[in-house]
């Protein structure tokens, strides 16, 4: 069983991070902390100066990042110790830009050296894909595919498609914590699972445990990002305890 398959084994719950933030060995104690927590996949954000699907919480933590010297090639350095003694699942959570700079196929072959297993990028709709498309089997990649709640016509398309999972956008904007999401998503997740059995999971706003019991009875995993980003905002390098105790409350929330 690959490990992206593995995540889904049971409701998931997907963690983000952004690499750096406030330096590399706290994102490395973050990431090992949340494991232990009982997270399924973590995604891991590779720092870039206009991240434009993120809310001020990730942005920020994007410039906290660059500002201490963070770059694509120290972010694969911290996978590669993460691998040295975790084989969860791992996804990177970045920007065409970043991937068109680094070179497209050079990118995807350094993913597939230092084994991560998907790719998230908000930036390149499922039309424009083509270039990634073709690299990514070649490289055992995953692209992660994006539905958002005005994706209607699209949905079948797009689910077709999918691979990894789909990452269902639970409201309209950047990420950010929330305290309502977009109406009909339990209608939308029946609508994807019509035409795929990829994963479905449910991202952009969660941060309390009950909105994780309230999404989780109709999708497959949950995906928390800014909440996690203001824990550590708040701790600095003291944060990886505190995040392993705010994912485990979560995780349990998933039932």
């Amino acid at each position: 069983m690959n490990r992206m398959k593995n995540a889904f084994t049971k409701k998931a719950f997907i963690a983000f991070i952004t690499a750096g933030d406030p330096d590399l060995e706290t994102t490395y104690q973050c990431i090992l902390e949340m494991e232990k927590a009982g997270a399924s996949l973590v995604e891991i954000g590779i720092p870039f100066s206009d991240p434009v699907a993120e809310g001020p919480v990730i942005q920020k933590a994007n410039i906290r990042a660059l500002n201490g010297g963070v770059n694509t090639a120290k972010v694969f350095e911290l996978v590669q110790r993460v691998r040295q003694v975790s084989d969860i699942p791992l996804c990177f959570m970045t920007y065409y830009n970043v991937v068109f700079h680094y070179g497209v196929e050079k990118f995807m072959a350094k993913c597939q050296d230092i084994g991560i297993d998907g790719l998230i990028l908000p930036d390149l709709s499922f039309e424009e894909s083509e270039e990634v498309n073709q690299f990514k089997k070649r490289y055992d990649l995953e692209l992660i595919s994006f539905v958002a709640p005005t994706s209607q016509n699209r949905v079948k398309m797009i689910a077709r498609q999918a691979e990894g999972f789909i990452y269902l956008v639970s409201s309209m904007g950047v990420t950010g914590t929330r305290s309502s999401f977009a109406g009909g998503l339990e209608e939308l997740v029946a609508l994807i699972k019509q035409e795929t059995d990829t994963p479905v999971a449910i991202g952009f706003g969660i941060n309390t445990p009950e909105q994780v019991k309230e999404l989780s009875q109709y999708c497959d995993g949950v995906i928390v990002g800014s909440a996690i980003i203001k824990i550590i905002e708040k701790y600095g390098q003291d944060a990886p305890k505190h995040v392993r105790e705010y994912v485990k409350e979560m995780v349990a929330a998933l039932g």
